[in-house]
């Protein structure tokens, strides 16, 4: 019995310690070659808002984006700093945020400042740790007091001007006239669609000459 016993007991922990050295491998492969101030964008979705962003803001053919967030490597914790419909202008841990992705089913592509605009990165995340806590800015209308993904990011950046803000177009492609979907959003909110305000948004980002695109992290 005792001999029983005893391979039980061993099995049990052979078994805890291979979970855990699965989540810990796991955990490895999805931080392995990430570094401080890389961009998280998160591909966009066919339909509702992402769709409508995506519609009116694509600029590859291959994969285009509808999110973005920078992260932290604080010791051993990475983090996540970005503004997001749900929490506003935050700070999230690395893992929750890929979660929220994975739930939703959409990727997350890495892209990296090139080595000659890296010294802007300190700053940036300093300055995007003073932004958390905003709420986030549903009418993607530029203001001092909220912010949407892009705008954070930005905004983050911008001391030593690394984006640029563009006249946003609200423009259909395909039709040539204001995107239906992007009409009626700013039509209950009883505002002009603001076709030509200087913004942003993460597909311009993206297609910034400033960055390499570094991986997919799965």
């Amino acid at each position: 019995m005792k001999k029983i016993l005893r391979s039980k007991i061993v099995l049990s922990i052979f078994t805890v310690l291979f979970i855990l050295n699965n989540i810990i491998s796991c955990r490895s492969s999805k931080v392995s070659g990430l570094e401080n101030g890389d961009l998280l964008f998160v591909t966009a979705k066919d339909s509702g808002l992402s769709g409508a962003i995506n519609n009116v803001t694509q600029k590859q053919k291959n994969i285009s984006f509808d999110h973005i967030g920078i992260l932290e490597i604080d010791g051993s914790d990475f983090y996540v700093l970005h503004a997001a419909p749900k929490g506003g202008s935050q700070k999230q841990r690395l893992k929750d945020f890929l979660q929220d992705q994975a739930d939703d089913e959409q990727r997350v592509i890495v892209y990296r400042l090139k080595p000659q605009y890296r010294n802007a990165i300190p700053s940036a995340i300093e300055k995007a740790n003073s932004m958390v806590g905003k709420p986030y800015n549903f009418n993607y209308i530029l203001n001092e007091n909220a912010y949407y993904c892009s705008d954070f990011i930005e905004r983050a950046f911008r001391k030593d001007h690394i984006f640029v803000l563009e006249p946003m177009s609200f423009i259909d492609p395909k039709t040539g006239k204001t995107n239906v979907f992007w009409e009626d959003f700013y039509k209950k909110k009883n505002l002009k669609v603001p076709e030509g305000e200087p913004g942003c948004n993460p597909n311009g980002l993206a297609a910034s000459e400033k960055l390499d695109k570094i991986k997919e992290l799965r």
